[in-house]
Protein backbone atom coordinates (compact mmCIF):
# COMPACT_ATOMS: atom_id res chain seq x y z
CA UNK A 1 0.00 0.00 0.00
CA UNK A 2 2.50 2.80 -1.24
CA UNK A 3 2.10 6.34 0.19
CA UNK A 4 1.60 5.11 4.12
CA UNK A 5 -1.71 3.55 5.21
CA UNK A 6 -3.31 5.91 8.07
CA UNK A 7 -2.70 3.18 11.07
CA UNK A 8 -5.16 4.99 13.20
CA UNK A 9 -7.83 5.10 10.85
CA UNK A 10 -7.82 1.65 9.92
CA UNK A 11 -6.13 -1.06 12.44
CA UNK A 12 -5.00 1.22 15.87
CA UNK A 13 -7.82 2.30 17.27
CA UNK A 14 -7.53 5.44 19.53
CA UNK A 15 -10.42 7.04 20.66
CA UNK A 16 -10.82 10.55 21.27
CA UNK A 17 -11.35 11.34 24.68
CA UNK A 18 -11.25 14.63 26.93
CA UNK A 19 -12.57 18.17 26.65
CA UNK A 20 -10.03 18.76 23.95
CA UNK A 21 -9.59 15.74 22.01
CA UNK A 22 -6.29 14.87 20.67
CA UNK A 23 -5.31 13.46 17.71
CA UNK A 24 -6.34 9.74 17.41
CA UNK A 25 -9.10 7.94 15.32
CA UNK A 26 -11.33 9.95 13.04
CA UNK A 27 -13.34 6.72 11.90
CA UNK A 28 -15.53 4.95 13.54
CA UNK A 29 -14.23 1.54 15.18
CA UNK A 30 -16.12 -1.97 16.04
CA UNK A 31 -14.36 -5.26 17.30
CA UNK A 32 -14.79 -8.18 15.31
CA UNK A 33 -14.96 -11.84 15.48
CA UNK A 34 -14.34 -14.41 18.07
CA UNK A 35 -10.81 -12.11 18.79
CA UNK A 36 -12.34 -8.75 19.21
CA UNK A 37 -10.08 -7.07 17.06
CA UNK A 38 -10.79 -3.20 16.18
CA UNK A 39 -11.28 -2.52 12.67
CA UNK A 40 -12.75 0.33 10.80
CA UNK A 41 -15.44 1.00 9.58
CA UNK A 42 -13.51 1.43 5.94
CA UNK A 43 -13.25 -2.05 5.87
CA UNK A 44 -15.98 -3.86 6.76
CA UNK A 45 -14.97 -6.97 4.47
CA UNK A 46 -11.65 -7.11 5.58
CA UNK A 47 -13.37 -7.45 9.04
CA UNK A 48 -14.89 -10.26 8.60
CA UNK A 49 -11.56 -12.20 8.56
CA UNK A 50 -10.52 -10.66 11.76
CA UNK A 51 -9.83 -13.84 13.42
CA UNK A 52 -7.23 -14.81 10.60
CA UNK A 53 -4.81 -11.69 11.06
CA UNK A 54 -2.13 -10.83 12.77
CA UNK A 55 -1.94 -6.95 13.23
CA UNK A 56 1.50 -5.63 14.30
CA UNK A 57 0.62 -1.95 15.39
CA UNK A 58 4.11 -1.55 16.90
CA UNK A 59 5.92 -1.00 13.42
CA UNK A 60 8.68 1.03 12.90
CA UNK A 61 11.06 2.24 10.41
CA UNK A 62 14.30 4.71 10.48
CA UNK A 63 13.15 7.37 7.86
CA UNK A 64 9.88 9.23 6.86
CA UNK A 65 11.27 9.81 3.94
CA UNK A 66 8.91 7.80 1.25
CA UNK A 67 11.40 6.84 -1.61
CA UNK A 68 14.07 6.02 1.39
CA UNK A 69 11.26 4.33 3.71
CA UNK A 70 9.88 2.28 0.23
CA UNK A 71 13.34 1.05 -0.52
CA UNK A 72 14.17 0.27 2.82
CA UNK A 73 10.32 -1.79 3.10
CA UNK A 74 11.53 -3.97 0.02
CA UNK A 75 15.26 -4.57 0.20
CA UNK A 76 16.19 -4.07 4.11
CA UNK A 77 18.74 -0.35 3.01
CA UNK A 78 17.15 2.99 2.88
CA UNK A 79 20.01 4.44 0.88
CA UNK A 80 21.89 1.62 -1.53
CA UNK A 81 20.28 -0.58 -4.41
CA UNK A 82 19.90 -3.74 -2.81
CA UNK A 83 18.48 -6.92 -4.07
CA UNK A 84 14.71 -7.19 -2.88
CA UNK A 85 12.73 -9.34 -0.37
CA UNK A 86 11.41 -11.13 -3.04
CA UNK A 87 14.84 -11.64 -4.91
CA UNK A 88 16.21 -12.97 -1.54
CA UNK A 89 13.06 -15.86 -1.14
CA UNK A 90 13.80 -17.25 -4.97
CA UNK A 91 17.64 -16.82 -3.54
CA UNK A 92 16.94 -18.96 -0.58
CA UNK A 93 13.89 -21.43 -2.07
CA UNK A 94 13.88 -21.11 -5.64
CA UNK A 95 11.55 -22.45 -7.52
CA UNK A 96 8.44 -24.89 -7.76
CA UNK A 97 7.27 -24.11 -10.99
CA UNK A 98 9.56 -24.75 -13.74
CA UNK A 99 7.03 -23.20 -16.42
CA UNK A 100 6.85 -19.53 -14.31
CA UNK A 101 8.95 -17.61 -12.61
CA UNK A 102 10.15 -17.47 -8.81
CA UNK A 103 9.35 -13.93 -7.86
CA UNK A 104 6.04 -12.10 -9.64
CA UNK A 105 5.31 -8.31 -8.93
CA UNK A 106 1.88 -6.89 -10.24
CA UNK A 107 1.95 -3.19 -10.88
CA UNK A 108 5.10 -2.22 -9.48
CA UNK A 109 5.96 1.57 -8.74
CA UNK A 110 9.48 1.32 -9.22
CA UNK A 111 12.02 -1.39 -10.24
CA UNK A 112 13.11 -1.05 -6.82
CA UNK A 113 10.29 -3.15 -5.77
CA UNK A 114 11.46 -6.49 -7.43
CA UNK A 115 15.20 -5.67 -8.40
CA UNK A 116 17.60 -8.72 -7.93
CA UNK A 117 20.58 -5.49 -7.52
CA UNK A 118 23.75 -7.62 -6.71
CA UNK A 119 22.36 -11.25 -6.84
CA UNK A 120 22.37 -13.11 -10.01
CA UNK A 121 19.81 -11.35 -12.33
CA UNK A 122 18.51 -14.74 -12.45
CA UNK A 123 16.47 -13.89 -9.01
CA UNK A 124 14.98 -10.35 -10.52
CA UNK A 125 11.56 -10.36 -10.47
CA UNK A 126 9.15 -10.28 -13.02
CA UNK A 127 6.70 -7.20 -13.58
CA UNK A 128 3.35 -7.43 -15.30
CA UNK A 129 1.48 -4.58 -15.24
CA UNK A 130 3.69 -2.00 -15.57
CA UNK A 131 3.49 1.85 -16.69
CA UNK A 132 -0.19 2.58 -16.00
CA UNK A 133 -1.00 -0.66 -18.38
CA UNK A 134 -4.23 -2.35 -18.58
CA UNK A 135 -4.05 -5.44 -15.93
CA UNK A 136 -6.89 -7.41 -18.39
CA UNK A 137 -4.40 -7.19 -21.43
CA UNK A 138 -0.80 -7.50 -19.05
CA UNK A 139 1.27 -9.93 -20.39
CA UNK A 140 4.58 -11.68 -19.19
CA UNK A 141 7.28 -10.58 -21.33
CA UNK A 142 8.37 -13.66 -23.97
CA UNK A 143 5.18 -14.96 -23.51
CA UNK A 144 3.33 -14.10 -26.86
CA UNK A 145 5.34 -14.53 -29.50
CA UNK A 146 4.38 -14.95 -33.44
CA UNK A 147 1.49 -17.51 -34.71
CA UNK A 148 4.39 -20.22 -35.29
CA UNK A 149 3.21 -23.56 -34.12
CA UNK A 150 4.66 -24.12 -30.76
CA UNK A 151 7.42 -26.95 -32.30
CA UNK A 152 8.53 -24.43 -34.79
CA UNK A 153 9.13 -22.06 -31.75
CA UNK A 154 11.09 -24.63 -30.35
CA UNK A 155 13.62 -25.40 -33.15
CA UNK A 156 13.78 -21.58 -33.71
CA UNK A 157 14.50 -21.29 -29.49
CA UNK A 158 17.09 -24.17 -29.91
CA UNK A 159 18.77 -22.36 -32.72
CA UNK A 160 18.79 -18.58 -30.89
CA UNK A 161 20.47 -20.53 -27.76
CA UNK A 162 23.11 -22.61 -29.14
CA UNK A 163 24.12 -19.38 -30.14
CA UNK A 164 24.23 -17.69 -26.99
CA UNK A 165 26.11 -20.87 -25.79
CA UNK A 166 29.22 -20.32 -28.36
CA UNK A 167 28.47 -16.64 -27.26
CA UNK A 168 29.46 -17.79 -23.61
CA UNK A 169 32.16 -19.83 -24.29
CA UNK A 170 35.16 -18.03 -22.17
CA UNK A 171 32.24 -16.08 -20.46
CA UNK A 172 31.19 -18.75 -17.76
CA UNK A 173 31.71 -16.44 -15.12
CA UNK A 174 29.35 -13.74 -16.80
CA UNK A 175 26.19 -13.67 -14.66
CA UNK A 176 24.22 -11.44 -16.94
CA UNK A 177 25.04 -13.36 -19.84
CA UNK A 178 23.78 -16.81 -18.08
CA UNK A 179 20.78 -14.78 -16.56
CA UNK A 180 19.70 -13.77 -20.45
CA UNK A 181 19.93 -17.30 -21.55
CA UNK A 182 17.82 -18.98 -18.73
CA UNK A 183 15.16 -16.54 -19.05
CA UNK A 184 14.88 -17.26 -22.53
CA UNK A 185 14.27 -20.54 -21.92
CA UNK A 186 11.87 -19.88 -19.26
CA UNK A 187 10.20 -17.55 -21.56
CA UNK A 188 9.88 -20.49 -23.64
CA UNK A 189 8.18 -22.69 -21.34
CA UNK A 190 5.82 -19.57 -19.98
CA UNK A 191 3.85 -20.19 -23.44
CA UNK A 192 2.71 -23.31 -22.68
CA UNK A 193 1.23 -22.21 -19.00
CA UNK A 194 1.37 -18.25 -18.54
CA UNK A 195 -1.34 -17.00 -20.99
CA UNK A 196 -3.88 -19.53 -19.50
CA UNK A 197 -2.97 -18.11 -15.74
CA UNK A 198 -3.01 -14.86 -16.70
CA UNK A 199 -6.78 -15.19 -18.82
CA UNK A 200 -8.88 -14.30 -15.84
CA UNK A 201 -12.24 -14.71 -18.42
CA UNK A 202 -12.48 -18.35 -17.55
CA UNK A 203 -13.33 -17.63 -13.67
CA UNK A 204 -17.25 -17.32 -13.25
CA UNK A 205 -18.88 -14.15 -12.39
CA UNK A 206 -19.55 -14.92 -9.24
CA UNK A 207 -15.73 -15.25 -8.46
CA UNK A 208 -15.33 -11.77 -10.90
CA UNK A 209 -17.57 -9.86 -8.74
CA UNK A 210 -16.39 -10.86 -5.67
CA UNK A 211 -12.49 -9.59 -6.07
CA UNK A 212 -14.60 -6.49 -7.88
CA UNK A 213 -12.36 -7.11 -11.18
CA UNK A 214 -12.42 -4.21 -13.68
CA UNK A 215 -13.30 -1.89 -10.75
CA UNK A 216 -11.04 1.37 -10.63
CA UNK A 217 -12.00 3.92 -7.85
CA UNK A 218 -11.51 7.10 -9.31
CA UNK A 219 -12.04 9.39 -6.51
CA UNK A 220 -9.15 11.59 -5.02
CA UNK A 221 -5.79 10.68 -5.16
CA UNK A 222 -6.68 6.90 -5.44
CA UNK A 223 -4.70 5.29 -8.67
CA UNK A 224 -6.45 3.10 -10.95
CA UNK A 225 -4.82 -0.04 -10.88
CA UNK A 226 -7.79 -2.88 -11.21
CA UNK A 227 -6.40 -4.37 -7.53
CA UNK A 228 -9.39 -6.67 -7.76
CA UNK A 229 -7.62 -8.44 -10.77
CA UNK A 230 -3.90 -8.89 -9.22
CA UNK A 231 -5.70 -10.25 -5.97
CA UNK A 232 -7.06 -12.86 -8.46
CA UNK A 233 -3.79 -13.01 -10.45
CA UNK A 234 -2.16 -13.51 -6.83
CA UNK A 235 -4.05 -16.30 -5.98
CA UNK A 236 -3.36 -18.48 -9.53
CA UNK A 237 -0.04 -17.48 -9.13
CA UNK A 238 -0.13 -19.09 -5.65
CA UNK A 239 -2.05 -22.09 -6.99
CA UNK A 240 0.48 -22.59 -9.80
CA UNK A 241 3.31 -22.44 -7.24
CA UNK A 242 4.81 -19.38 -7.93
CA UNK A 243 6.93 -18.49 -4.65
CA UNK A 244 6.59 -14.52 -3.87
CA UNK A 245 3.98 -12.44 -5.08
CA UNK A 246 3.58 -8.74 -4.77
CA UNK A 247 0.63 -6.77 -5.34
CA UNK A 248 0.85 -3.19 -5.16
CA UNK A 249 -1.72 -0.17 -4.93
CA UNK A 250 -0.57 3.41 -4.65
CA UNK A 251 -1.82 6.63 -3.82
CA UNK A 252 -1.51 6.10 0.05
CA UNK A 253 0.00 9.68 0.66
CA UNK A 254 -2.76 11.28 2.03
CA UNK A 255 -1.40 14.76 3.00
CA UNK A 256 -4.89 16.65 1.97
CA UNK A 257 -8.39 15.00 1.89
CA UNK A 258 -7.10 12.55 4.07
CA UNK A 259 -10.76 11.10 4.83
CA UNK A 260 -12.27 11.01 1.43
CA UNK A 261 -8.98 9.86 0.26
CA UNK A 262 -8.41 7.42 2.56
CA UNK A 263 -11.91 6.34 2.26
CA UNK A 264 -11.44 5.64 -1.55
CA UNK A 265 -8.13 3.71 -1.08
CA UNK A 266 -9.83 1.33 1.46
CA UNK A 267 -12.80 1.10 -1.09
CA UNK A 268 -10.72 -0.01 -3.30
CA UNK A 269 -8.84 -2.77 -1.85
CA UNK A 270 -11.25 -4.02 1.03
CA UNK A 271 -13.00 -6.27 -1.15
CA UNK A 272 -10.84 -7.97 -3.24
CA UNK A 273 -8.18 -8.45 -0.19
CA UNK A 274 -11.05 -9.92 1.76
CA UNK A 275 -12.05 -12.36 -1.52
CA UNK A 276 -8.06 -13.12 -1.43
CA UNK A 277 -7.93 -14.42 2.53
CA UNK A 278 -11.27 -16.53 2.07
CA UNK A 279 -10.01 -18.12 -1.56
CA UNK A 280 -6.64 -18.99 0.01
CA UNK A 281 -8.69 -20.51 3.41
CA UNK A 282 -11.34 -22.29 1.79
CA UNK A 283 -8.77 -23.81 -0.90
CA UNK A 284 -6.45 -25.30 2.71
CA UNK A 285 -3.34 -22.72 1.17
CA UNK A 286 -3.12 -20.39 3.94
CA UNK A 287 -1.57 -22.01 6.03
CA UNK A 288 1.43 -22.50 4.46
CA UNK A 289 0.86 -19.05 2.00
CA UNK A 290 1.79 -15.78 4.01
CA UNK A 291 0.04 -12.83 3.37
CA UNK A 292 1.65 -9.35 4.38
CA UNK A 293 -0.35 -5.64 4.68
CA UNK A 294 1.01 -3.17 4.38
CA UNK A 295 3.49 0.60 3.57
CA UNK A 296 6.69 2.39 3.94
CA UNK A 297 5.19 3.97 7.20
CA UNK A 298 2.01 5.26 8.87
CA UNK A 299 0.57 8.80 9.38
CA UNK A 300 -0.11 11.16 12.31
CA UNK A 301 -3.59 11.06 13.58
CA UNK A 302 -5.99 14.08 12.94
CA UNK A 303 -6.89 16.69 15.61
CA UNK A 304 -11.01 17.12 15.47
CA UNK A 305 -10.69 20.51 17.22
CA UNK A 306 -8.23 21.70 14.61
CA UNK A 307 -11.02 21.53 11.64
CA UNK A 308 -8.40 20.39 9.09
CA UNK A 309 -8.25 16.96 7.16
CA UNK A 310 -4.61 16.88 6.23
CA UNK A 311 -1.91 13.93 7.73
CA UNK A 312 1.83 14.28 7.55
CA UNK A 313 4.50 10.91 7.54
CA UNK A 314 4.81 8.90 10.60
CA UNK A 315 7.74 6.29 11.17
CA UNK A 316 8.16 6.30 14.61
CA UNK A 317 4.49 4.40 14.67
CA UNK A 318 2.13 2.25 11.87
CA UNK A 319 0.95 -0.89 11.25
CA UNK A 320 1.58 -4.30 8.77
CA UNK A 321 -0.77 -7.44 9.55
CA UNK A 322 0.10 -10.77 8.24
CA UNK A 323 -2.06 -13.83 8.25
CA UNK A 324 -1.30 -17.46 7.27
CA UNK A 325 1.84 -18.65 7.07
CA UNK A 326 2.47 -20.41 10.84
CA UNK A 327 1.84 -17.24 12.21
CA UNK A 328 -0.73 -17.21 15.47
CA UNK A 329 -3.91 -15.41 13.78
CA UNK A 330 -6.71 -12.85 15.60
CA UNK A 331 -4.09 -10.99 17.47
CA UNK A 332 -2.98 -7.24 17.90
CA UNK A 333 0.87 -7.48 18.58
CA UNK A 334 2.10 -4.42 19.82
CA UNK A 335 0.97 -0.52 20.45
CA UNK A 336 1.58 2.88 20.05
CA UNK A 337 0.94 5.57 22.51
CA UNK A 338 -2.05 7.05 23.20
CA UNK A 339 -1.93 8.90 20.11
CA UNK A 340 -0.85 6.65 18.14
CA UNK A 341 2.83 8.72 17.62
CA UNK A 342 5.05 6.11 18.62
CA UNK A 343 5.95 2.16 18.89
CA UNK A 344 6.10 1.73 22.88
CA UNK A 345 5.70 -2.02 22.89
CA UNK A 346 6.35 -4.81 20.78
CA UNK A 347 7.87 -2.53 18.69
CA UNK A 348 9.37 -4.07 15.35
CA UNK A 349 11.84 -2.86 12.54
CA UNK A 350 11.47 -3.36 9.03
CA UNK A 351 14.42 -5.81 9.96
CA UNK A 352 12.63 -7.62 12.42
CA UNK A 353 9.71 -8.25 9.93
CA UNK A 354 11.95 -9.35 7.54
CA UNK A 355 13.25 -11.91 9.75
CA UNK A 356 9.97 -13.54 10.56
CA UNK A 357 8.71 -13.21 7.14
CA UNK A 358 12.17 -15.48 6.06
CA UNK A 359 11.81 -17.37 9.29
CA UNK A 360 8.22 -18.21 8.55
CA UNK A 361 9.60 -19.91 5.07
CA UNK A 362 12.51 -21.79 6.78
CA UNK A 363 15.36 -19.48 6.08
CA UNK A 364 17.71 -18.14 8.78
CA UNK A 365 18.10 -14.47 8.26
CA UNK A 366 21.76 -14.33 9.19
CA UNK A 367 22.89 -17.31 7.29
CA UNK A 368 20.73 -16.30 3.72
CA UNK A 369 24.03 -14.15 2.38
CA UNK A 370 25.19 -13.90 -0.70
CA UNK A 371 29.61 -13.08 -1.13
CA UNK A 372 30.49 -10.34 -3.54
CA UNK A 373 34.42 -9.47 -3.60
CA UNK A 374 35.34 -9.70 0.72
CA UNK A 375 31.74 -8.44 1.26
CA UNK A 376 28.74 -10.49 3.05
CA UNK A 377 25.26 -8.99 2.37
CA UNK A 378 22.30 -10.04 4.01
CA UNK A 379 18.77 -8.48 3.69
CA UNK A 380 18.55 -7.37 7.25
CA UNK A 381 21.97 -5.98 7.05
CA UNK A 382 25.34 -6.56 9.20
CA UNK A 383 23.03 -5.95 12.69
CA UNK A 384 20.86 -8.70 11.45
CA UNK A 385 16.90 -8.64 12.34
CA UNK A 386 14.97 -10.12 15.28
CA UNK A 387 12.57 -12.85 14.73
CA UNK A 388 9.13 -11.87 16.25
CA UNK A 389 8.50 -15.54 17.82
CA UNK A 390 5.57 -14.09 20.33
CA UNK A 391 3.40 -14.13 16.97
CA UNK A 392 4.25 -17.81 15.56
CA UNK A 393 1.95 -20.25 16.91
Amino acid sequence: MSGGPAQLDTFDYKPQTGKKKHAGSVFDFKQHGESGLWISELLPETAKHADKLCVLNGMYADVTNHAQSFLQLHTGDRLRPRPSLGSWVTYGLGTENQNLPGFISLYPERASVYSSALLPPIYEGTPIGLNGEDMSKATINNVVGNNLPLDVKRKQADLIQAMNRDHQQGREEDARLEAVIESLELGFRMQSTAPDLLDTSTESQETLDKYRVGVNVNKGRCKPSDFGRQCLLARRFVEAGVRFIEINHGGWDQHQNHREDLSANCEATDAPIAALLEDLDQRGLLEETLLVWGGEFGRPGLVPEDGKDESGHNARGFTFWMAGGGLKSGIAYGKTDNTGARAVEGKVHFRDLHATILHQLGLDNQKLMYKQGEREFRLTGLEGGKVVKDIIA
